[in-house]
């Protein structure tokens, strides 16, 4: 085990849950399964560890980490993030972002600040950013098409989108 990296530089994985057997086992919640691959490191509690068990479903998938033996060691990581290299993701293409680079990002139309995202949200048709309003006007949903969204700029923090597309001018 070795201290872990900068966590800009990672993304999560998961979340270590409840303990599952004896053994350091324990259930992932909100899982990456694609992240949590046995033999994959991932950093938890400031410490690099292997994957070295993958048991149950994608939907509750379990694991156990190297220097994670009992019980006892799975309980003390509870509720801790399970983070991974953002190298071991998939290449994005052009106008794709992760969702943590949207979250926390002010959205504006024009020079006229809306609000920050609070979330991206999976829908049916499409993703869309949750805006918490700057006015207390409840939240914004932006869908994720070209026609809503006139600008992403993730290093500086900030969306541009277009409110009479959106049925809000």
């Amino acid at each position: 085990m070795v201290p872990a990296g900068d966590s800009n530089a990672s993304t999560v994985a998961g979340v270590v849950g409840r303990p599952h057997g004896l053994d350091g086992s324990f259930y992932v919640g909100a899982p990456d399964v694609a992240l949590l691959a046995l033999g994959v490191s991932v950093t938890v509690g400031g410490l690099e560890r292997a994957i070295v068990r993958r048991a149950g479903t994608d939907q509750r998938p379990i694991v156990r980490l190297a220097g994670c033996e009992d019980r006892e060691g799975a309980e003390a990581l509870r509720g801790q993030e399970l983070r991974v290299p953002r190298p071991a993701r998939a290449p994005l293409g052009p106008d794709e972002w992760w969702a943590e680079e949207l979250e926390g990002a002010r959205v504006f139309d024009g020079e006229r600040e809306l609000g920050v995202v609070r979330r991206l949200l999976a829908l049916p048709s499409c993703e869309c950013l949750e805006v918490a309003r700057t006015q207390g006007e409840g939240d914004l949903l932006v869908p994720l098409v070209r026609d809503a969204i006139r600008s992403v700029d993730p290093s500086a923090g900030r969306i541009d989108v277009d409110l009479r597309f959106l049925g809000e001018a």
